[in-house]
């Protein structure tokens, strides 16, 4: 076996390992063997510093496995095929992992409830966390900035509330953060600008306020996201004017959502450096002044939105835009639309402004609308430009594929492919800019049907086909539209892989529609899995390698009792060990659930003091490994070594968790038996049995 690739923290644990088993013989009766010279004291400890590397390469337990156990008894609802086996590596829904390394918890729409704790930050390995459209509520913890692998953070549509934490900004490697669709509230963190390898930024729909962050000598800002695409913030309730500086020729932004809040302020003219945007919303805030006039320059902009605000002065040139499809907002003068605009430009509303002329020429292919300006208040006019457009078709729904649609139970629906009676994954694609206006033109929700399909298809993901029914608009001018994913035909329900699968498509933009649609975002009904579904395909892959790891590990530890019991007279009665529950572990202080262990006793400080006489150095017997050991007795007459931790070598909670978990597995008749620990005030304690005639150190140099 190499071990040049072990970690800092596995060598730090074989090192406690080892220590451990040394501790353990030192309260031994070993033989005082001529021959046998203390230079064999450096050997063995390498021995078992070999040994318990082996010995841990070939747990089932890992460190991240106890850290998502952790995680999950914060939970309820999880996969039921967690409750199978202890090895999260072993077949887990939604876990994936690389070298007993969890690198991936992709957990969408698993009726998840419950808390994310800070355990979540020790899983440094992790590179994607989705756990969108499930209820977890409570604040995102800090420790979420320790994941600096960590590409894909998605958890929207959940519950979430209270501030986004600072440490947001310690995800160097962060490429997509979506946390739209929560109850955050607070301000943005500066320190987001430090993620230079940020793609894509949605905080919509959440309850932040302040101003929108941009750097400065001393804090970064958004403004340095120049690798950013996409800046989502609307739906919130932030306030003040939008930063000139927040926008420069080096940004490479094509979507600028900031509707829905309280901005005031102009619209800046740096605005225009940003070429590259396609995107702009600015409807439905307060801003005030003109529309700049280089607006014209973002010459691959599709859609402006600008209504609902308090923007005065002429309408701005629309010369030289080549895709634009909206025009909204409250202007005055004339309305000139000449021969030079974009055969592209489908619709321009000037609903409820101060227009008072109205010229077009050669374009009738455009809607205009005008409807509370002057120009149609004080002509009479009620056609035309001064109406506004009544659809009459019926709302669409994708029409069954040449079959007769089925009658089916509650619950089920008529698959359009098959007419089949299935449990479709149901929610709303929510498109945030459409830049299209006809809702009953049918070829275009056909056009994105069909290229729902050829996706699935394409990623073999287990899908039949997807309905597209009722397109309407959002009161946030948001075109929203019913989806219905369908499982392959010889399944009427999805198991949870395939809930997940299609769900993180959905939630990491996997699935990207043509441009006609724009920038969108997925909401998900809760979906009824069947009693004990699971995705995970069955396997006895993981009884096999328990099996062989166990009988490893067995015949590693016959061989250490072999080297020692050469070299031992005797072994010592064993008294039983006291048991009791573990009322005293806290399970809200990072330390995880409550070990798992049997026959091992809890101890309170109070206790030990009392069993120590108050730690006196009468009772100190020595130092082993990190900390004092005293003797004590307990109330029964048995004797006991408490090995005490400094202050400054205590380790954290979980870690300690472990580790006594470890070491009430290594049962042997040379090794001293954990009979208990304290976790209380501050204090880590390990209570062992007491073994007289001398320490190790004494019989391997021949002094005793």
């Amino acid at each position: 076996m190499h071990y040049c690739c072990l970690d800092r923290n596995l060598l730090q644990l074989c090192s406690k390992i080892s220590h451990f088993i040394l501790f353990s013989f030192h309260f031994h009766n070993l033989s005082s063997n001529s021959c046998f010279k203390f230079q064999m004291g450096a050997r063995i400890h390498q021995f078992l510093y070999i040994l318990f590397i082996q010995f841990w390469f070939s747990t089932a337990q890992n460190d991240d496995g106890a850290i998502l156990r952790a995680l999950k008894d914060s939970w309820q609802n999880t996969p039921p095929n967690w409750e199978d086996n202890p090895d999260p590596c072993n077949g887990w829904d939604g876990i994936r992992c690389k070298d007993s390394r969890i690198i991936s918890i992709t957990l969408t729409s698993m009726g998840l409830s419950g808390t994310l704790s800070g355990d979540i930050g020790q899983l440094t390995e992790l590179q994607i966390l989705d756990l969108s459209y499930n209820p977890l509520t409570g604040s995102l913890t800090p420790q979420i900035g320790n994941l600096n692998k960590l590409t894909n953070l998605l958890l929207v549509d959940c519950n979430f509330t209270g501030p986004l934490p600072e440490t947001l900004g310690s995800l160097e490697n962060l490429v997509f953060m979506s946390l739209n669709l929560n109850h955050f509230t607070g301000s943005i963190p500066p320190s987001i600008g430090n993620i230079t390898s940020l793609y894509w930024l949605d905080l919509a729909d959440n309850q932040l306020t302040g101003s929108i962050p941009v750097s400065s000598r001393t804090t970064p800002g958004l403004d340095m996201l120049t690798n950013a695409r996409h800046f989502h913030v609307g739906g919130n309730k932030l306030s003040g004017a939008i930063p000139e500086q927040l926008f420069h020729p080096n940004m490479k932004l094509i979507h600028l959502l900031f509707e829905n809040n309280q901005l005031t302020g102009p619209i800046p003219d740096t605005l225009g450096l940003v070429t590259s945007l396609e995107v702009v919303r600015l409807d439905r805030n307060s801003l005030t002044g003109n529309v700049p006039s280089n607006i014209n320059s973002l010459t691959g902009l599709f859609e402006l939105f600008l209504s609902n605000n308090l923007l005065t002065g002429p309408v701005p040139d629309l010369t030289g835009l080549d895709a634009l499809n909206y025009l909204f907002n409250k202007l005055n003068g004339t309305l000139d639309i000449g021969s030079s605009q974009s055969s592209q430009l489908q619709q321009v509303n000037l609903q409820d402004n101060q227009i008072e002329e109205f010229r077009q020429r050669d374009q009738n292919n455009i809607a205009v609308i005008l409807v509370g300006n002057p120009i149609c208040m004080e002509s009479g006019h009620t056609g035309g430009f001064c109406s506004i457009p009544v659809n009459t078709d019926t709302p669409y729904s994708t029409p069954p594929n040449g079959c007769t649609p089925s009658s089916c139970n509650s619950g089920q629906v008529s698959s359009p492919a098959s007419c089949r009676c299935a449990y479709p994954y149901i929610g709303n694609l929510v498109f945030r800019a459409p830049s299209f206006s006809d809702l009953e033109n049918s070829a275009i929700y056909e056009a994105l049907r069909s290229q729902m399909n050829d996706y699935f298809l394409r990623t073999e993901l287990p899908v039949e086909t997807v309905s597209l029914r009722n397109p309407r608009k959002s009161l946030e001018g948001y075109l929203e539209i019913t989806l219905q994913v369908f499982p392959f035909a010889d399944n009427h329900r999805f198991n949870r892989t395939g809930i997940l699968d299609v769900g993180f498509s959905l939630s990491n933009q996997t699935f990207k529609p043509n441009k006609t649609f724009g920038t969108y975002f997925f909401t998900a009904e809760k979906y009824d899995f069947t009693e004990g579904a699971s995705g995970g395909k069955s396997s006895n892959t993981g009884v096999i390698i328990g099996s062989v790891v166990g009988g490893c590990v067995l015949v590693a530890l016959l061989v250490l009792a072999g080297i020692y019991a050469l070299r031992q007279k005797g072994s010592s009665e064993r008294t039983p060990h006291e048991s009791s529950p573990f009322a005293l572990w806290d399970e809200n202080n990072g330390s995880g659930a409550v070990p798992q262990l049997k026959g091992t006793k809890a101890f309170s400080y109070q206790e030990l003091r009392k069993y120590t006489n108050n730690f006196s150095e009468s009772n100190n017997i020595g130092t082993g490994g990190y900390g004092m050991v005293y003797k004590g007795s307990l109330p029964n007459g048995q004797l006991v070594a408490i090995k005490r931790s400094t202050r400054g070598s205590t380790q954290g909670g979980l870690e300690f968790k472990t580790e006594i978990e470890l070491l009430s597995r290594v049962h042997h008749k040379n090794l001293v038996s954990l009979i208990g620990f304290c976790f209380d005030q501050g204090e880590q304690m390990l209570v062992y049995e007491f073994i007289v005639n001398g320490t190790l150190k004494d019989t391997l140099s021949g002094n005793f």
